[in-house]
């Protein structure tokens, strides 16, 4: 799967999923860390990248703009967690939602539970 990982996780973050096989940019290997939101969900939407976040404003975004892709793994996860478990997370999960990622969602990973919104939100 392709990613897009966002200026507020670790570029570690990327470090891992790379080497579960996917292609994974973060956003300040393309200059984007002080670009707004809109920009770096541009940029996601043109190569076709899944963004992967912490920032709930993209989510924001993408209801006010009705838009049906990219789509977004937002991660709302309660404690701090280095980059390698916070990739184990994501990668136990990511089966269950590879779908939905594909299709255009927005899928939130808590502690507890994984929601699914398909896009474009109405």
């Amino acid at each position: 799967m392709r990613f897009l990982v966002d200026q507020n996780l670790s570029p570690l973050l990327a470090d891992e999923l790379r080497v579960a096989g996917h292609d994974v940019a973060h956003t300040a290997e393309l200059d984007l860390a002080m670009e707004e939101d809109s920009v770096v969900m541009q940029r996601a939407r043109d190569e076709q990248r899944v963004l992967i976040s912490a920032d709930t404003d993209f989510g924001t975004l993408l209801a006010s703009t009705g838009a049906p892709q990219p789509s977004l793994l937002l991660l709302r996860l309660r404690s701090p967690r280095p980059a390698a478990a916070l990739a184990a997370v994501l990668l136990a999960n990511l089966g269950a939602v590879a779908d939905d990622l594909e299709a255009g969602a927005i899928v939130v990973l808590e502690d507890e539970r994984v929601r699914v919104r398909r896009l474009p939100l109405r």
